[in-house]
């Protein structure tokens, strides 16, 4: 009946660690939790004197069991504790032998009697998932979700006599997402959060500061654990009771209806926010209305009116399918397999053996359920695959529908070979026939891999400014849906295929990527030409062209971002080596400008995901479409859902709460000074979020009298032969302003330089036509207290001051008399000279003898309030990085 775990004597060196208060301690309990909750007490210096666990199963100790036997501490695995209601003799004298001063239950099935419990000086203390006195029993995780709360979280409390009802020690929570699954809420709080806070908790007990907090009766709730008779679904209830009901069922037991008089078990339901796509009518047992059978799924009805989508059917037979194939005929051909995928199947065999080590030979026919896998070893399986075959990524319900190994390794191999696809992406395009062809647009919020409404209904007019129409109506985003974009991006980033996805796989991606925005070149740049009013001939060089070339030269970085070795002190004779590695921030936020507005996605988002990140991307309000599409091709080049996302809306609504949002870790600025102070404070203020801003600028370009002229200056007289008009012509020198309001200020700009009197060389008028058209402007006489001297015009007019010939130092002073520092530039023939400018010129870029000529390789970015960090180059790597630094003895 009672048996001790075998062990093991070892002596190893580790480093000291002091600590003032320190207690001996008896871990009761099992799982992966119990294991990290274990070593996470040893590493703060506490004593496991003793483990007690359940016993092997087929064979295979609980991971807690394994990891304490590893380390030497006495490991005792018993069945039961009692018999007949008291305590059995032997296993209390193993227990009193260990002289515990508390005891720690983090997940413990069985149950332990009150003298065990109260047998150590400073008692027990269990960890519970849910904010008690709600939600005490079992299920408590399922209940969360099953009831909808809106808050999750879990208690620490001390141990008595009733359910769940001992005093509190702490409680941590967090916000519930719409679509959270008990292993998201699991995954991403409950464990990693659970794991620290048992730690905290045994050191307030050592330090004596542990409260006792009684439970109050109000608002108390048990509910027992759930049977599969009982997880029925109720058909007569809104959509998000529906949801929540499937959701807190999944994976056990499973909620179920009767379809075609079969039981059929949903997993894996989301709500639908967008509108119901085509698909085929199922009829369901005492549902009001017909399923239907999509491309991405089983969207059902509530009685609201409202819908939800399951991605997964379950039949009696144990089978499992995804649902978009409910209507399929079934069988798959069996594919042949290759040399290679011999290799990878065989592989493959032998992690199945070492999982189900009970069963002598893994055959075709070997279930690997019924042969005593659980949950944990779905896990356990998918990520040894993909540490021993080449990084291929699995999810867990790729093992639930293909249980047999014959049929897992033809799942293996269709997913090897690109046959085992996500469905088709659901778009709803506003469709334009232009520029001689057929454009798409987007125009939802595209959130966790889906393009959807805003979750108020909102939406705004994107006006094209070459005539004043309307080109469609855009999402508007709210603040419910910057938070669901970053939760999902959170969620992508700490449990999705992304976290675990190795870099040169990355690098593939973006690789594809920008193949496609390639192959679409030419309808990205009628989109942006038609949005932004940019010329098409330009945005197809420049605006695709250079978004082209700033994903793929990032991609090539993806498995070249490293740390480096450092020699220390103690290096010698102590066998110390120190290290630094290159870590993603997490969850990245990118702010773009309405001028360039792909490339300027681009310069910033690619550097973002090449080190590993994922993103939340608002592009300008009066600018979304190219962004649109650009999430649209994301899908298309296999990026996982989360990793990209993009909310159109306002800066004062959607931008001004990403700068706020504390799960942000990094945000990216472009655009006005005034802007870019705003973001600034409110990412300090928030949680200190890393910050890079290209900001205003007011470039100074210093014209010698030594240069080459023709070269330097477009003469007046060619300015006034540009032609301006449509910026789908090709003969078009120069399109329109972007939005009316920026024309007016412009107009305004020139008004004011007349007036403090300078000298209006050409234009400064409005183009009488429809749209926001404006002349290109040029300046003279512009003295440098002028508003013109000082002030960024952000527009086509150009401001000119002479200066003595010869007074190079004077000239480098009135050039950086400004506060901003974007851009720079020199034109002289003597290099000495321009090197010396170059030097003293306050400013992020200096160009010679040229102007504008930026290239993917090269670091862009301003200095003073132009912002600071880096787009383009290696330097914009380290603004979406962190380093770690790692010191160890050996």
């Amino acid at each position: 009946m009672l048996r001790r775990g075998s062990q093991a004597l070892r002596r190893f060196s580790t480093g000291r660690v002091y600590f003032k208060n320190k207690l001996k301690l008896a871990l009761i309990g099992q799982s992966l939790f119990g294991q990290e909750v274990y070593s996470h007490l040893r590493k703060e210096g506490h004593r496991v004197v003793g483990v007690f666990t359940v016993p092997d199963k087929d064979g295979k100790a609980d991971p807690l069991a394994l990891a304490a036997e590893k380390d030497g501490t006495p490991v005792f695995k018993l069945p039961k504790w009692r018999v007949k209601g008291k305590t059995i003799k032997e296993v209390a004298e193993a227990y009193r032998s260990v002289g515990a001063e508390l005891n720690v239950l983090p997940f413990c099935t069985q149950f332990i009697p009150m003298d065990i419990i109260d047998s150590p000086k400073h008692g027990s203390i269990i960890y519970h998932p849910s904010i008690l006195p709600r939600h005490r029993g079992a299920s408590a995780i399922n209940w969360t979700l099953i009831m909808g709360d809106k808050k999750a979280g879990f208690s620490v409390f001390w141990a008595d006599d009733g359910l769940d009802t001992g005093p509190i020690l702490l409680q941590r929570s967090c916000d519930v997402e719409p679509n959270d699954t008990v292993d998201a809420l699991y995954n991403r709080f409950l464990f990693p959060e659970g794991i620290k806070a048992m730690v905290e908790a045994v050191q307030l007990i050592a330090d004596g500061k542990a409260p006792r907090i009684p439970q109050p009766e109000e608002g108390a709730t048990y509910e027992g654990i759930q049977k599969k008779e009982n997880a029925e679904i109720s058909w007569d209830q809104s959509a998000e009771v529906l949801h929540n009901w499937i959701r807190g069922h999944d994976k056990v037991p499973g909620a179920w209806t009767e379809i075609n008089g079969q039981m059929v078990t949903f997993y894996g339901s989301t709500l639908l926010n967008s509108s119901v796509p085509p698909g085929e009518p199922l009829e369901i047992k005492g549902a009001k209305k017909p399923g239907l059978v999509t491309k991405n799924g089983l969207v059902l009805f509530g009685n609201d009116g409202k819908a939800l989508t399951v991605r997964n059917l379950q039949f009696e037979d144990g089978k499992m399918i995804p649902a978009s194939q409910y209507f399929s005929t079934g069988e798959t051909s069996v594919v042949e397999l290759t040399a290679e995928e011999v290799k990878v199947a065989e592989t493959i065999k032998v992690i199945w053996a070492g999982i189900l080590s009970n069963v002598p030979i893994i055959e075709d026919s070997t279930d690997f359920f019924k042969s005593g896998a659980s949950s944990m070893d779905v896990a356990r399986l998918v990520e040894e695959i993909r540490q021993k075959c080449g990084g291929l990524q699995l999810q867990n319900e790729d093992v639930y529908m293909a249980t047999k190994f014959e049929g897992f390794i033809q799942k293996v191999v269709r997913k090897l070979r690109g046959e085992d696809q996500e469905v088709e992406l659901v778009v709803d395009y506003i469709s334009k026939e232009v520029n001689e062809i057929m454009v798409k647009m987007p125009y939802q919020c595209f959130i966790n891999g889906q393009f959807t409404d805003a979750d108020d209904g909102k939406t705004y007019d994107t006006i094209n400014p070459t005539d004043g129409s309307t080109i469609c109506k855009v999402s508007y985003a709210s603040l419910a849906d910057v938070d669901k974009a970053v939760a999902a991006a959170k969620d992508a980033f700490e449990n999705g295929e992304w976290g675990r996805m190795n870099a040169r796989e990355r690098g593939r991606l973006m690789y594809r990527l920008a193949d496609l925005l390639e192959e679409n070149q030419e309808e990205l740049a009628t989109i942006e030409a038609l949005d932004s009013g940019a010329v098409y001939t330009l945005a197809l060089k420049t605006h695709i062209g250079m978004s082209v070339q700033t994903f793929r030269y990032f991609a090539g970085w993806c498995d070249k971002i490293q740390g480096s070795t450092i020699p220390i002190n103690q290096a010698r004779p102590n066998r110390n080596l120190t290290f630094t590695k290159k870590e993603p921030l997490g969850v990245c936020a990118i702010i773009i400008p309405w001028n360039y507005p792909l490339m300027m996605l681009a310069w910033k988002s690619a550097a973002c995901l090449a080190a590993g990140n994922t993103l939340v991307l608002k592009p300008a309000q009066v600018t979304p479409l190219t962004a649109l599409k650009f999430a649209e091709l994301s899908v298309k080049a296999g990026f996982p859902k989360g990793v990209i996302n993009i909310i159109p809306g306002s800066g004062g609504i959607a931008g001004q709460r990403l700068s706020e949002h504390p799960d942000i870790r990094k945000l990216g600025f472009t655009g006005s000074t005034p802007i870019g102070k705003q973001i600034m404070k409110s990412c300090a203020v928030s949680n200190l979020k890393k910050v890079s801003l290209e900001l205003g600028g007011k470039s100074p370009l210093i014209i010698f009298n030594d240069c080459e002229l023709d070269k330097a200056v477009r003469m007046v007289e060619e300015i006034k032969k540009m032609k301006i008009g449509d910026p789908l012509d090709r003969s078009t020198d120069h399109g329109p302003q972007n939005h009316k309001a920026h024309l007016e200020k412009l107009l305004q700009y020139c008004e004011t330089g007349v007036k403090e009197g300078a000298t209006l060389v050409y234009g400064g008028r409005q183009v009488q036509r429809p749209g926001f058209f404006m002349e290109p402007t040029v300046f003279t006489d512009v003295e440098d207290y002028m508003y013109l001297a000082k002030e960024e015009s952000f527009g086509p007019i150009m401001v000119i001051s002479k200066f003595q010939n010869g007074d190079i130092d004077g000239v480098l002073q009135r050039a950086n008399s400004t506060e901003y520092g974007l851009a720079s530039g020199v034109f002289t023939r003597d290099i000495n000279k321009a090197m010396y400018v170059s030097e003293k010129l306050e400013a992020g870029t200096v160009f010679i003898n040229t102007y504008n000529k930026t290239d993917v390789a090269a670091p862009f970015g301003g200095v003073k309030q132009s912002g600071f960090g880096k787009d383009l180059g290696e330097e914009a790597l380290n603004e979406y990085l962190k380093t770690k630094t790692v010191t160890l003895e050996y």
